[in-house]
């Protein structure tokens, strides 16, 4: 379906500058990654209002060529030739990297071949110039038959260029376009021709600043150097970049920093989160013990309080460390150093049959397991695709943040933040171990599982490094942050008022004697006694056979089962059950009493002791609770055999696991 309004989209390479481009006309801030594959999507915009140009502005994810690689790259090329929702566009506006001319005209020189109408930004001048060397854009929009533009979308330096000549070729008649056209690029002597034909136009259009004999030898020099390059991956990045992947991408101390990052990124969450916690904490307590000081204690503030502002608040307290989470990770992104993860992993990936494409996805997985699984679309090998879409589910999401931050807030002292960093940091380094472990089991079995071939290459190209800007990390990071609240949020509530129902109710009156029945005294024995009998009790007492060996009664294991549907429902669950009143309005410090002073139903043994609570995390990091994770692994794999099969194999994992670990950790000593 064709739009009314002129549609404009920008293609480029990855790392060309396209995004930051879309940013600059739509007044928006999307995300710039710095490796390819990580845009999945089509982000959709109107020009800013002072260019005075009424079109529909699209920003699509990087591509190298017009034959694509993966499936991803297949559904981008489709979307480029017909649109689903905006039919064919009236212009492309394409993105090509001066400083890497040789390798970004090929995509330009398809595009016009197959009867685009294209305007030509020329990025990345600075760099060029750090090479003493410039480009002459005029010569080379003469050469294309197109016109071209030099811009910085940064500073806005050439913008206004370029909406002249996106208004003039807007005003041209429309071109034929020919998708089978395409078909030709994969003939391997038209692309010598083409890559003969490019060289000679960038020996036409680079030219030496100050063109002094001296000058002159060093730019032809440079210029060679990226010319002649037999490998495409080495050539020449800016000189500073050069010096510190040096150092960075260094085959072992490359890796100890890596790692220290990581550590560091996820010890940082706790300290760094704790003054908003204890505020989101203190609001919510305070609301708690308003409801209950103006309406009494009566079934109906019961609800308010417990069933629905604990019930939400023993989530949003963990609201600040997913926010910290996603502005560390999108510093880190923007800064081009994530992109040396990938090439400094691929090596370990490859042993166990997978590359360093898969980063980028099993990344992604420590947001959510559905957008990473989405993610490894781009991975053009078939097996590898499926491999890592099995062990995305390892990864610990920012919906088992929550869980993890309560258990080891229980078992470290409140003064020792960093411990507790620590083990947050362990947990990711164990989830991303066993994922590589599983996946390499996986390899052994051949095609038992995973029925493809296993062939592939891993080429990334690198970005230079630069300093983010800040203003979109944050903005990006709130994005985020507000995706993870709608996402959980309703399911939260609505599992939050389920289980304060099934806690309720049948309301029993206990006979408490000689205690004041308007005192709080008689209100937590009371709760106590409505718990044993409720509906929730029952339901639970069904499942408290396979809690035993464990260790645990009912409470924990109806704690379990609504977080199939979300995991970060295990904490409101338990708050609930427990009837968590706040303590000097803090809700979480009295959500671990109550967890440290409960009783095994019928005993006088802790329900939480150091052993369960370890082989709480050990459950929380295999099993697969997430239905909408079934729902897109199946969606991706094309069936039911591997979604069922990961259900099956993580779960069984994780109770094994978690037996093991709690038998073991008694067996020495601790209880």
């Amino acid at each position: 379906m064709k739009s009314s309004q002129p549609v404009v989209i920008l293609i480029g390479a990855p790392n060309s500058g396209k995004t930051t481009l879309f940013n600059h006309l739509s007044g928006k801030n999307f995300k710039t990654v710095n490796y390819p594959g990580s845009t999945i999507e089509y982000h959709t915009s109107g020009f800013q209002s002072q260019f005075n140009i009424d079109a529909i502005l699209l920003d699509s994810p990087g591509i190298i060529s017009v034959i694509p690689n993966s499936p991803d790259e297949e559904v981008t090329i489709n979307s480029l030739f017909e649109h689903p929702s905006f039919g064919k566009p009236d212009l492309i506006i394409t993105t090509a990297d001066a400083s890497q001319l040789s390798r970004h005209l090929l995509l330009v020189k398809q595009l016009i071949e197959c009867g685009f109408k294209v305007v030509v930004a020329i990025t990345m001048n600075d760099i060029l110039k750090d090479k003493s060397l410039a480009i002459d854009a005029e010569a080379l929009g003469k050469l294309l038959t197109v016109r071209a533009v030099k811009i910085n979308a940064k500073t806005g330096e050439g913008i206004s260029e370029l909406l002249e000549a996106v208004k003039s070729s807007l005003q041209e008649p429309a071109k034929e376009i020919k998708k089978e056209v395409c078909e030709r690029w994969n003939d391997s002597e038209n692309l010598i021709k083409t890559f003969s034909e490019i060289e000679e136009i960038e020996n036409k259009v680079l030219r030496p600043l100050n063109p002094s004999q001296e000058q002159l030898e060093k730019a032809n020099k440079e210029l060679s150097s990226l010319i002649l390059q037999e490998d495409e991956n080495k050539i020449l990045p800016e000189s500073k970049t050069l010096k510190i992947d040096n150092f960075l991408l260094h085959p072992f101390w490359g890796l100890v920093i890596f790692f220290f990052v990581m550590a560091l990124t996820f010890a940082s969450i706790f300290w760094l989160a704790l003054p908003l916690m204890n505020l989101v904490d203190y609001v919510f307590a305070f609301l708690n013990h308003a409801v209950i000081r103006e309406l009494g204690h009566t079934w109906f503030s019961d609800f308010i309080a417990f069933g629905v502002i604990d019930g939400v608040g023993a989530v949003s307290i963990f609201v600040p460390q997913i926010i910290i989470l996603f502005l560390i990770l999108g510093f880190l992104e923007d800064t081009g150093y994530l992109a040396r993860g990938a090439m400094l992993i691929d090596k370990p990936l490859s042993k166990i049959g997978l590359n360093g494409r898969s980063f980028v996805p099993m990344l992604s997985g420590f947001a959510c397991a559905v957008p990473a699984i989405l993610a490894a679309r781009t991975i053009p090998n078939r097996r590898e695709r499926l491999l890592t879409i099995f062990v995305i589910p390892l990864m610990s999401c920012s919906a088992r943040l929550p869980v993890y931050v309560l258990l080891l807030s229980f078992l470290t002292p409140p003064d020792y933040y960093w411990l507790a960093g620590l083990g947050l940091a362990a947990i990711y380094v164990i989830s991303i171990l066993s994922s590589l472990l599983i996946a390499a089991i996986i390899k052994r079995f051949n095609n038992k599982i995973i029925k493809a071939k296993d062939d592939s290459s891993f080429i990334l190209e690198l970005p230079t490094y630069k300093f983010p800007k800040l203003s979109i990390v944050f903005h990006n990071a709130m994005i985020s942050a507000k995706a993870y609240l709608s996402r959980a949020g309703l399911v939260i509530l609505s599992i939050s008022v389920i289980l304060w129902f099934l806690t309720y109710f049948p309301d029993y009156n206990p006979n408490i004697p000689n205690i004041n029945k308007a005192s709080e005294e008689y209100f937590q024995l009371a709760n106590s006694e409505r718990i044993e009998n409720s509906f929730a009790a029952m339901i639970g007492k069904v499942i408290e056979p396979v809690m035993k060996p464990l260790g645990m009664d009912w409470r924990i294991g109806l704690s379990l089962v609504p977080t199939f549907a979300a995991r970060e429902v295990f904490v409101s669950s338990l708050a609930l059950i427990f009837k968590v009143t706040a303590k000097d309005n803090q809700l979480q410090v009295s959500l671990i009493s109550a967890m440290r002073n409960a009783k095994i139903a019928g005993s006088n043994e802790p329900l939480f002791t150091a052993s369960k609570v370890v082989g709480l995390i050990v459950f929380f990091i295999f099993a697969l609770q997430c239905m909408s994770t079934i729902a897109v692994s199946k969606q991706e794999t094309g069936g039911w055999r591997i979604p069922l099969l990961q259900l099956f194999i993580y779960s069984t994992l994780a109770y094994a696991l978690a037996f093991i670990t709690i038998h073991g950790l008694q067996l020495f000593g601790i209880p």
